[in-house]
Protein backbone atom coordinates (compact mmCIF):
# COMPACT_ATOMS: atom_id res chain seq x y z
CA UNK A 1 0.00 0.00 0.00
CA UNK A 2 3.05 2.34 1.26
CA UNK A 3 4.44 1.70 -2.78
CA UNK A 4 0.60 2.55 -4.48
CA UNK A 5 0.65 5.95 -2.08
CA UNK A 6 4.39 7.00 -3.12
CA UNK A 7 3.13 5.97 -6.84
CA UNK A 8 0.51 8.17 -6.90
CA UNK A 9 1.86 10.93 -5.09
CA UNK A 10 4.85 11.05 -7.77
CA UNK A 11 2.09 10.90 -10.53
CA UNK A 12 0.66 13.86 -9.29
CA UNK A 13 3.56 15.99 -8.41
CA UNK A 14 4.89 15.01 -11.68
CA UNK A 15 1.28 16.17 -13.26
CA UNK A 16 1.60 19.30 -11.45
CA UNK A 17 4.85 20.16 -12.78
CA UNK A 18 4.14 19.43 -16.39
CA UNK A 19 1.29 22.23 -15.84
CA UNK A 20 3.57 24.88 -14.15
CA UNK A 21 6.41 24.40 -16.57
CA UNK A 22 3.83 25.01 -19.61
CA UNK A 23 2.31 28.01 -17.65
CA UNK A 24 2.49 31.11 -19.37
CA UNK A 25 4.45 32.77 -16.40
CA UNK A 26 6.83 29.58 -17.10
CA UNK A 27 7.01 31.00 -20.52
CA UNK A 28 7.49 34.57 -19.58
CA UNK A 29 10.28 33.39 -17.75
CA UNK A 30 12.06 31.32 -20.39
CA UNK A 31 11.67 34.07 -22.98
CA UNK A 32 13.40 36.68 -20.50
CA UNK A 33 16.07 34.05 -19.94
CA UNK A 34 16.82 33.31 -23.80
CA UNK A 35 16.41 37.12 -24.34
CA UNK A 36 19.02 37.58 -21.41
CA UNK A 37 21.41 35.18 -22.97
CA UNK A 38 21.19 36.81 -26.50
CA UNK A 39 22.29 39.47 -25.23
CA UNK A 40 25.13 38.24 -23.14
CA UNK A 41 26.37 36.65 -26.74
CA UNK A 42 26.20 39.77 -28.10
CA UNK A 43 27.86 41.49 -25.64
CA UNK A 44 30.72 39.08 -25.97
CA UNK A 45 31.03 38.47 -29.57
CA UNK A 46 32.13 42.65 -29.44
CA UNK A 47 34.54 42.10 -27.19
CA UNK A 48 35.89 39.29 -28.64
CA UNK A 49 35.87 41.32 -32.34
CA UNK A 50 37.80 44.59 -30.17
CA UNK A 51 40.31 42.40 -28.95
CA UNK A 52 41.05 40.54 -32.15
CA UNK A 53 41.30 43.81 -34.17
CA UNK A 54 43.71 45.19 -31.54
CA UNK A 55 45.86 41.75 -31.88
CA UNK A 56 45.78 42.07 -35.71
CA UNK A 57 47.25 45.88 -35.00
CA UNK A 58 49.94 44.72 -32.58
CA UNK A 59 50.54 41.91 -35.02
CA UNK A 60 51.05 44.13 -37.93
CA UNK A 61 53.02 46.64 -35.65
CA UNK A 62 55.57 43.86 -34.86
CA UNK A 63 55.87 42.78 -38.64
CA UNK A 64 56.90 46.31 -39.91
CA UNK A 65 59.48 46.45 -36.66
CA UNK A 66 61.14 42.96 -38.02
CA UNK A 67 61.11 44.27 -41.35
CA UNK A 68 63.00 47.41 -40.36
CA UNK A 69 65.40 45.53 -38.33
CA UNK A 70 65.80 43.22 -41.09
CA UNK A 71 66.95 46.20 -43.31
CA UNK A 72 68.97 47.47 -41.18
CA UNK A 73 71.11 44.28 -40.70
CA UNK A 74 71.18 43.20 -44.52
CA UNK A 75 73.39 45.77 -45.32
CA UNK A 76 75.93 44.74 -41.82
CA UNK A 77 75.44 40.77 -42.89
CA UNK A 78 77.15 42.15 -46.31
CA UNK A 79 80.03 44.13 -45.00
CA UNK A 80 80.76 41.31 -42.85
CA UNK A 81 80.90 38.63 -45.91
CA UNK A 82 83.00 41.58 -48.01
CA UNK A 83 85.44 41.59 -45.55
CA UNK A 84 86.34 38.52 -45.14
Amino acid sequence: MKHLGLFAAGVLFGTAGLKILSSKEAKSVYAHTTAAAIRAKDCVMKAVTNVREGAEDIYADAKSINERRAAEVAPEVIENTSAE
